[in-house]
């Protein structure tokens, strides 16, 4: 073999530390909500499959999978039946994985039970997605898990790997988790098992709650510029964050994967479109704009808008509705978290004075917030321009249902004239029910709406309490109805 043997089992003895005393070490006292997820798969699986962890660097893949090992240990799962492998380091990619569980079981015997394997940064390995169909088809002893940082790895073979793994999509942290990592103290809010409930308050519900909400205004800030990316969250401060937002996740995406997984030449190029992104977070894609501005040709900008959606560096939403209508129209553009723009212009706390960069993160934030919980119940999300460019940022569609959300984060009180785009829609699609995203916490309630002989309600609601109540983990299963 081109690696010797003695330094792949060392590799594995450092990265598996319970094969020797049975413990994981260093740990955080937080929980990951997708812990239970996962724990659920690896455990009493629904199906026989595999289960892949997808997102971006530096999101807590490992994290979770550590904590999942530890949970097992536990639980009484012997410690020679847990494997953890990454194979972004460069000596097992060059080992590959067969190589590397032969040399598991010569230092570690087997006990009678289930293996569970942890297999890290997936992608850098050749053919992965039939050696996963055939462990799935073949080895019914065996639960096996995966983190991948490239979608298009998850999607090429997919017909030869179809219904042997299950996805969990990995987002940056929720407002809720980030405030639960700082260790800040909750507020006594009510219990909701969906944003629904909130149609029936009174005007005393709304008052008392937004009294009690305010200081999440405070730390809903601090969120935007820090972001949802772990060891940002616990820096030392903001500028530190940001810091290494920029270098540490996001220049090594552009500059090292984006060559190695895709063999892109042309870095600086994306670099300047990722930028361009970055300072129009939330707008639509204008791709002749781009490519005059740029230089760049339109093949060019659609294969690196492409890839950046692929290591889940943005989300692109379609124009609502069907054939010519998303086929002509442009693409909308969300950063996968607030903090990206912020921290690769190097804004730090400036932030908060630029009304529009700070209602462009809320709408980003907004939006992770709403497609974290609801992209598990099959649902598709677009955005919807009506007459005279009216528009609704968000509309949510699925089981029957539209729900449209607009983002108008600002200091002055949301009137139905700053909602003709919601209203629109609403009316024209005969939706009963919408949502605006509010910035003061006492823009707040309930607006009745009669238009064009159609009668609905929309719900005000500030942005701090709508992520925070959205990223409760009681609020996994069903975030609006």
């Amino acid at each position: 073999m081109i690696v010797p043997e003695s330094d792949i089992v060392a590799i594995l003895r450092q990265m598996n530390p319970w094969w020797q005393d049975g413990l994981v070490a260093d740990l955080p006292s937080w929980n990951r909500t997708a812990l239970s997820q996962l724990n659920l798969w690896l455990r009493n699986p629904p199906a026989p499959r595999a289960v892949l962890l997808a997102g971006a660097r530096q999101i807590g893949k490992t994290t979770l999978f550590l904590q999942a090992i530890d949970g097992l240990l536990k639980s009484g799962v012997p410690s020679g039946n847990l494997l953890y492998v990454t194979f972004d380091h460069p000596l097992l990619k060059l080992a590959g994985l067969e190589e590397v569980l032969r040399l598991w079981r010569t230092i570690e015997t087997r006990s009678i039970g289930v293996e569970y394997l942890f297999l890290d940064e997936i992608q850098f390995l050749p053919a992965w997605q039939t050696w996963v169909k055939h462990q799935v088809d073949f080895h019914k002893d065996r639960r096996i898990a995966l983190t991948g940082s490239a979608t298009p790895l998850v999607l090429e073979g997919q017909e030869s790997g179809v219904g042997r793994w299950h996805t969990i999509r990995l987002n940056t942290l929720s407002f809720y988790e980030f405030m639960k990592i700082q260790g800040q103290s909750e507020p006594v809010l009510p219990e909701l098992s969906s944003l629904e409930p909130l149609f029936d308050w009174n005007f005393g519900d709304f008052s008392r709650t937004a009294s009690i909400a305010q200081p999440l205004s405070g730390h809903f800030h601090e969120y935007l510029q820090r972001g949802g990316f772990p060891q940002c969250a616990l820096a030392s401060s903001v500028s530190w964050a940001q810091k290494l937002l920029r270098e540490d996740i996001v220049d090594k995406v552009l500059k090292r994967d984006m060559t190695v997984l895709f063999g892109v030449r042309r870095v600086v190029e994306l670099e300047y479109l990722f930028l361009y992104l970055c300072l129009h977070d939330g707008g639509l894609l204008d791709v002749p704009t781009i490519c005059q501005n740029l230089s760049l040709k339109k093949p060019t900008v659609l294969n690196f808008i492409d890839l950046l959606s692929s290591v889940h560096l943005i989300h692109k939403l379609s124009p609502h509705g069907y054939g010519k209508e998303v086929l002509r129209g442009r693409h909308k553009v969300y950063l996968a978290d607030a903090a990206i723009g912020p921290s690769v212009l190097a804004k730090g706390r400036s932030l908060l004075e630029d009304d529009v960069l700070l209602g462009a993160a809320v709408e980003t934030a907004f939006f992770k917030h709403v497609f974290t919980h609801l992209y598990q119940e099959d649902m598709t999300f677009s955005y919807w321009r009506g007459r005279k460019d009216h528009e609704v940022d968000i509309v949510a569609e699925g089981q029957g249902r539209l729900i449209p959300f607009e983002v108008k984060y600002r200091g002055q009180d949301t009137g139905l004239g700053d909602l003709k785009g919601l209203c629109e829609f609403c009316a024209t699609k005969g939706v009963s029910r919408g949502y605006v995203v509010t910035r003061r916490m006492d823009d707040f309630g309930i607006l009745k709406v009669s238009e064009n002989g159609r009668e609905f309600q929309i719900l005000k609601i500030p942005a701090p309490l709508a992520c925070y109540w959205l990223g409760r983990s009681e609020l996994r299963e069903s975030v609006v109805a």
